[in-house]
């Protein structure tokens, strides 16, 4: 384990790492908000090269017009073969045509090199040959002037040509020195970058226990969760059966609750009707006693001999024909009692319906303290399995290998990098005799141009088309010096410049397209998994160095895919082939524990619904009679008055007879008789008019309870009776539903925990993203951004060959070149 990981560690010295997010490869499952705190690491999760990646963007596709072959898989999976082999047949057949495979697959970089060792030879050989017609007076300009129609644009052609490769060679120079000041700088930085990589390695290393110790904390939060549904398991459990239960109890007894505020008014009404009818007999005969007085007083008053004479016969007439009005109503005195239908009512009432009502809502009400007080033991018992628990998945916490793996990796990643940090300085040291040797070469073909640029301009600004090669100018004759000192400064130099150009081109552009570019497709992964490759005794030899179990799928792409994605080290290395979580946090053995105990939960509820005393009580009240009454008797004679007629009316027009006539013992004793009658009707009318009215009232209430009061009454009998058989029949499955539901919560508490803790260990704890970091970092960054990138940059060289491919082709021609022109001939 150590090793792998290791082997990824050393690769990935220094360089870009990513930042530390946490994707996942999978879904976590929704449990609460757990979630393990995120790591952040130092290192940046890209690498920009800045303005100079443009540059290494020509380079490559230079690359792949001199190498557009795709990564060749097969043939690199049978040289890796053949270098296993302890000698090579190079004389087989198959051994040939791998030979001929890699010459065609390497031809444009073959190419190239030829034609940079054409270079590196021809170049030495010519200038020597140029120095030997130089020295013996056979090179150069001619002493007199040949014109040609042609000459000046084939001069003007020439100088043009010269000044745009001068042009070019200058912009290559100049990325040479932007290259070799890169690869300064980036070395530079190799110390800070391996450091970051190591701080995020350490980072793993430390944040790794954290993490577990995190998990094992989530339990205790999981497991107050689940005591505080415990210890309400009044509210939890008892509130479910009594939400159940209250849709088919709470309406039968609020009908049963009415009807006895029924009852209650119905007695109410008959007691104020029967007090009602007594009052109105007593106040009906006083009333017929007074008037009776009244018109015996007023008969003996019209008996006075004034009645006898005109005109005050007349007067005493027509009194005498309106004392037969005078009589109070009889039926008054002639309505029914109600004492039979109150007697039965009062028998009703013996039966206490609504403490009957109120002992069936207590019943009800009563179920979450009745389940708590049964419960206790079954609680107890559930709280001690849910400790042990805790212990259980502590212990297994304890017995992950990530643990011995990363104690193993600390160790590994303190080797390397205390190797590191002894071997940057040499780095270091190397990189600046690499940068002095670039400074030198560019600064050396800087000089070259230099010269050409001079030559150039001494040429241009001296030249005199009517003068000789003996009579020219020293401007002119100095360009040409300075034109030769640059060809031979090419002649001694550029061939040995060619020879580290082909080297780092051959080395750099191979490296280019048989690691960096297959690394970032991860073709590279796929030849390194073919199985049997490494190893002949092992088909993935990953899984056969981990585990010994080669058979195993664990392939390098698979390892670096899962790193990439910041997943755990227990998943990417598919270490439950060494010690399986999944079984030992199987979530059905350590429910079937609480199961057992919640099976063992048995609740005894008795919902008291009214019982037979209440039944026959309603049966009763429906059969009292309120319902039979003849309630339009009653309601007839609270429209009708009390007397006769109007007796305030009567009285006021006896008044007005009595002042009518002569003054007198006549009129007096008349109008003392109408003064009665006011009395009357103040002290015995009114009061039986109220008497009516409540009369009235009473049986308006009555005719309220006793309208369909059988139909209602046997209406809530069947609701009753539907309520009861509810409860006889179903309450048990209800309990037993509702205990499943209440387990199932407390369950599912523990199967979510369980879940994500094996979806953390596998997916998230010790997650190998900085191993991955390290690895691009060493590979894509370090080697092949830093190194290759500007290695493989040789685009001075290449123009400084054109150069001086362009400059023999100017004396070709026979024309007069002041190139061309030795001193000794001016």
């Amino acid at each position: 384990m150590a090793l792998v990981l290791g082997s990824l560690l050393l690769l990935g010295l220094c360089g870009n790492s990513f930042s530390g997010g946490q994707p996942s490869s999978t879904d976590a499952p929704k449990a609460w908000n757990y979630e393990l705190p995120a790591t952040n690491y130092e290192t940046q999760d890209s690498h920009t090269a800045g303005p100079i990646g443009i540059l290494f963007e020509l380079v490559h596709i230079f690359l792949y017009v001199v190498q557009p072959r795709d990564f060749p898989e097969d043939t690199l999976r049978k040289v890796i073969q053949k270098a296993r082999e302890s000698k090579i047949d190079y004389d087989k057949p198959e051994n040939l045509i791998l030979g001929l495979k890699i010459v065609y697959y390497e031809a444009g970089i073959i190419l190239c090199s030829v034609l940079g060792l054409l270079f590196i030879i021809l170049m030495p050989l010519v200038g020597y040959f140029f120095c030997m017609c130089r020295c013996c007076n056979k090179c150069g300009g001619e002493m007199h002037q040949r014109q040609k129609e042609n000459g000046p644009f084939l001069r003007k052609c020439f100088a043009i040509s010269l000044l745009v490769i001068c042009i070019i060679i200058s912009i290559g120079i100049f990325c040479g020195f932007v290259a070799n000041h890169q690869v300064r700088t980036r070395i530079k930085r190799s110390r800070k970058l391996a450091d970051s990589n190591f701080k995020d390695l350490r980072t793993l290393l430390n944040e790794t226990p954290e993490q577990i110790k995190y998990i094992l904390a989530q339990y205790n939060t999981t497991k107050d969760k689940a005591f505080s549904d415990l210890n309400s398991i009044n509210s939890v459990l008892g509130g479910g059966i009594l939400d159940r239960l209250r849709p088919n109890i709470i309406p039968v007894l609020d009908e049963i609750k009415s009807m006895a505020t029924a009852i209650k008014e119905t007695k109410e009404a008959l007691e104020n009707m029967n007090s009602t009818l007594k009052s109105l007999h007593q106040q009906s005969t006083q009333l017929s006693s007074s008037l009776t007085s009244v018109k015996t007083s007023l008969r003996a008053s019209l008996n006075d001999p004034l009645c006898s004479v005109r005109p005050s016969s007349e007067t005493c007439n027509s009194i005498r024909l309106s004392l037969s009005q005078l009589n109070s109503n009889p039926e008054l005195r002639q309505l029914p009692p109600v004492d039979a239908e109150l007697d039965k009512v009062n028998n009703v009432l013996r039966t206490d319906l609504d403490g009957l009502v109120q002992q069936g809502y207590q019943s009800l009400n009563d179920v979450p303290n009745r389940v708590q007080s049964q419960t206790k033991t079954v609680v107890a018992g559930i709280k001690r399995v849910l400790n042990s628990i805790g212990s259980d998945i502590n212990n297994v916490t304890q017995r992950l290998p990530i643990q011995d793996i990363l104690s193993e990796f600390s160790v590994y990643v303190n080797n390397t990098e205390s190797c590191i940090h002894r071997n940057l300085p040499t780095l270091e040291e190397y990189d600046s005799y690499w940068w002095l040797g670039g400074l030198v070469i560019c600064s050396l073909l800087t000089l070259i141009v230099i010269f050409y640029y001079l030559g150039l301009l001494c040429g241009v600004c001296g030249y005199d088309r009517h003068a000789t090669p003996t009579t020219r100018g020293c401007v002119s004759n100095t360009g040409g010096v300075f034109l030769m000192v640059g060809v031979g400064l090419s002649f001694l130099f550029c061939w040995i410049l060619m020879i580290i150009v082909v080297l780092t081109f051959v080395f750099g552009a191979n490296v280019e397209k048989l690691i960096c570019e297959p690394y970032t497709s991860k073709e590279l992964f796929r030849v390194l998994d073919t199985p049997y490759l490494l190893n002949e005794d092992w088909e993935y030899y990953l899984s056969g160095k981990l585990f010994n179990k080669s058979k195993m799928k664990l392939t390098f792409e698979q390892v670096y895919s899962d790193c990439k994605k910041n997943r755990g080290t227990y998943g990417t290395l598919h270490l439950q082939n060494s010690f399986n979580i999944s079984e030992c946090l199987n979530i059905n053995e350590h429910t079937t524990s609480i199961s057992s105990e919640l099976e063992s939960l048995k609740v005894n509820l008795n919902i008291f619904l009214l019982g037979a005393a209440g039944r026959k009580n309603l049966q009763d009240f429906a059969a009292c009679g309120i319902d039979r009454m003849n309630y339009d008797t009653y309601l007839a004679q609270t429209g009708k008055s009390p007397a006769g007629v109007n007796l305030l009316s009567f009285a006021y027009d006896l008044e007005a007879k009595a002042n009518s006539l002569p003054p007198g013992n006549l009129r007096n004793s008349l109008k003392r008789d109408a003064q009665t009658i006011k009395t009357i009707h103040q002290q015995r009318v009114l009061p039986i008019e109220q008497s009516l009215s409540t009369l009235y009232q009473s049986v308006k209430i009555l005719q309220r309870t006793g309208n369909g009061l059988l139909e209602r009454v046997n209406r809530i009998l069947a609701s009753l009776d539907f309520a009861q058989n509810f409860i006889t029949n179903n309450i048990s499955s209800v309990i037993i539903e509702e205990t499943k539901k209440y387990g199932k919560t407390i369950i599912g508490y523990f199967e979510h925990y369980l879940q994500w803790i094996e979806f953390s260990i596998s997916e998230k704890v010790a997650s190998c993203k900085p191993v991955a970091t390290a690895l691009d970092t060493a590979v894509d960054v370090f080697l092949c951004s830093y190194i290759i990138d500007p290695l493989v940059e040789t685009i001075p060289m290449k123009n400084m060959e054109n150069g001086n491919n362009g400059y023999h082709k100017d004396h070709l021609y026979g024309i007069h070149n002041p190139v061309m022109t030795s001193p000794s001939q001016h």
